[in-house]
């Protein structure tokens, strides 16, 4: 037997092993069980409760923003300590309570709580204004005459393949 023939019949027997191995891994007979499985029961939400503990976190809330003066209520680098700790309170009440988060309560109450404190935060809508002629000519060229020496470029190219092949 020629050393090929010897070492591809060695990887073949190899790989029949690893292949086998692996198989016996990935087998679901192993920890298969037949027993049915009891059906977990599912906690309901108390949406009661979960409105009076919005309501604690709405009221901490609301005392920590009474220290901020009003005039930076709408910068959120002034209050986004407490902010991130309003949501923070919100999201971990809704978990122990088996509730999912956001839900329209906790919705409603965020709304009502951004009603209160950022009601007068507005932006002022910006007006957009158009660039000079002269900006916008060139903006609009450039992007023309590049498409149009890439075409010609390709056709000079097309025409010359014999030379360059």
């Amino acid at each position: 037997m020629d050393t090929n023939e010897f070492t591809v019949l060695k990887l073949f027997v190899v790989g029949l092993l690893v292949n086998a191995w692996m198989m016996k891994g990935l087998s679901a007979t192993d920890s298969f069980n037949i027993e049915p499985t009891p059906p977990q029961l599912k906690k309901v939400c108390n949406e009661s409760r979960l409105q009076w503990e919005m309501e604690v976190c709405g009221e901490e809330f609301k005392q920590k923003m009474a220290h901020i003066d009003q005039q930076y209520w709408c910068n959120l680098t002034h209050f986004i300590r407490e902010y991130h700790l309003f949501t923070f309170c919100t999201e971990k009440k809704s978990q122990n309570l088996d509730c999912y988060w956001p839900n329209p309560l906790v919705e409603s109450y965020i709304i009502r709580i951004h009603k209160h404190f950022f009601s007068n935060c507005t932006m002022e809508s910006v007006i957009w204004v158009d660039p000079p002629d002269d900006t916008l000519t060139i903006l609009i060229l450039i992007p023309v005459f590049l498409t149009l020496a890439m075409i010609a470029l390709v056709v000079w190219c097309s025409k010359r393949s014999d030379i360059l092949a």
